[in-house]
């Protein structure tokens, strides 16, 4: 699906500037590592607990390189995109290790230089290798990446879609409103600056609905109506799907024509150039997926998430190249698809929850007609905010995990402060995955969710007897660096 989202023009550009890259290349090793996902999914974590691990020589007994003693040291250079925003590590941290606070979520693009100096561990690639890594981390909103479609439909398709996905039962309740207003529209009637407002704030207002943690969808573009970041309130912004579009061409000076005018520069002047200046240019890529909203919302959050994934796989230049493509064109080669917030489970769920994540993935792929990248899942916490334990009920003894859930958090007629730590028993998830999509076919409400979690803190951090902070804890970010870099650093 990537090769139709851009032009002959725009694969000249792409071509060239990858070009350019190589040449830096040769002197100067790099990857580009994307970093993706749906709101709160964890990539603002992610990237920080990454980094300060590396930097900070924390505990990966499964990322090679440093349990072999490879590493020299890793550090923040200045990043190579001076127009785009800086990643800021530093607060992030702050607010993890210092306050002891989620840090803000991702909310437009970002970027930063990690370097590794290293030591190969063949002596071949010792003698040609300069032993540094330069890895350009890429933050972006999933919300954005899921506007790449919209490149390949007319307003007239999107349209249909969008009122046909308003229409499922999951969202019929939360966008009556809209498609009330909707309904009393004549596309064909002249042009009116209010009306489009009103229809533009109407539909953000259901798909910022549909984003809520009681639904937990994940399927909303256009991305920009949920983080406009700059745009917010330009004209590029305000307009909406309209019902009852037929095969007819708009009438000048209608407020059709007017929708469909400002559809086409939302997907110029925003869509594309965030794929050819940011998506054509990845190596690898991570996709973070909360799994855990969705499998707590119900059936319709799932199905909702499968939807997702598979239009994200889709808009990724997947496969490998040779020397000579290599030279002009990029392939992303590894993507992992990481379900995140596994420290709001047992381990012995752990596996379960991977498992169900594959499936999703799989079923994702081929929907996709995905191929020639390497694809792997794993459930993980890149900062482990709980520890586990047991509890004795009855003649029972339940597995817990135990932490400070968030000020405001519920179990129950419970409501926690924020100070108190708790020991908290999240239920299991089935042990085969098939039943999580049983539920799905069966459609059910989601009133009985398979699991229950709250939200909990950033842990208290360990400190040495010298009062040095260790490095953020983690569940499986050794495997995920393992997976996405440890090859390169071979």
């Amino acid at each position: 699906m990537a090769s139709s989202l851009t032009t002959f023009a725009d694969e000249t550009r792409i071509a060239l500037d990858t070009l350019a890259g190589r040449a830096v290349g040769l002197f100067s090793p790099s990857l580009r590592l994307g970093v993706t996902g749906l709101s709160r999914a964890g990539k603002t974590v992610f990237i920080s607990a990454l980094v300060h691990n590396l930097i900070h020589g924390g505990r990966l007994p499964l990322f090679e390189a440093q349990k072999s003693g490879r590493i020299a040291r890793a550090f923040l250079e200045h990043q190579p995109d001076d127009a785009v925003p800086r990643f800021q590590y530093e607060d992030h941290v702050a607010a993890l290790v210092d306050d002891r606070i989620w840090p803000d979520s991702t909310r437009a693009i970002s970027e930063m230089r990690l370097t590794v100096e290293y030591e190969s561990a063949s002596g071949w690639n010792r003698m040609f290798s300069a032993g540094k890594l330069s890895i350009d981390i890429v933050d972006y909103p999933g919300e954005w990446l899921l506007d790449l479609p919209l490149l390949g439909k007319s307003f007239a398709e999107f349209s249909h879609e969008a009122f046909e996905m308003a229409e499922l039962p999951v969202r019929s309740d939360l966008s009556q409103a809209w498609r009330d207003l909707s309904a009393g529209i004549d596309p064909n009637a002249d042009a009116d600056e209010m009306t489009a407002r009103r229809l533009a704030e109407s539909f953000a207002l259901y798909l910022k609905a549909c984003k809520q943690d009681e639904r937990a969808l994940s399927t909303l573009p256009p991305g920009r109506f949920l983080m406009p970041g700059d745009l917010d309130g330009s004209p590029a912004l305000t307009f909406a799907p309209l019902p009852g579009l037929g095969e007819a061409r708009a009438r000048a000076g209608s407020l059709h024509a007017m929708m469909e005018r400002r559809y086409e520069a939302y997907k110029t002047h925003v869509v594309k150039p965030f794929f050819r200046e940011h998506i054509a240019r990845l190596d690898r890529q991570i996709v973070l997926v909360d799994a855990l909203q969705a499998l707590n919302a119900g059936p319709g959050a799932v199905a909702d998430l499968e939807r997702a994934l598979t239009e994200i796989l889709a808009c990724f230049r997947p496969g490998r190249g040779n020397l000579l493509t290599d030279l002009y064109s990029r392939r992303i080669d590894r993507i992992l698809i990481a379900a995140t917030k596994a420290d709001h489970l047992h381990h012995e769920s752990h596996d379960r929850l991977q498992a169900i994540v594959r499936r999703l993935a799989d079923r994702a792929i081929a929907r996709a007609n995905f191929s020639g990248a390497a694809v792997d899942v794993v459930a993980m916490a890149a900062v482990r905010a709980t520890r586990e334990g047991t509890v004795k009920q009855g003649r029972e003894t339940l597995p817990v995990i135990i932490g400070t859930p968030l000020s405001g958090e519920r179990i129950g007629d419970e409501t926690f402060d924020g100070t108190t730590e708790t020991a908290i028993f999240p239920g299991d998830l089935p042990a085969k995955p098939a039943e999580v999509f049983s539920r799905r076919d069966r459609d059910t409400d989601g009133s009985d969710p398979l699991i229950r979690f709250v939200r909990f803190r950033p842990p208290k951090l360990e400190r040495t007897a010298e009062g040095a902070t260790l490095s953020l804890p983690h569940i499986r970010l050794d495997r995920a660096l393992q997976f996405l870099i440890g090859d390169r650093l071979a």
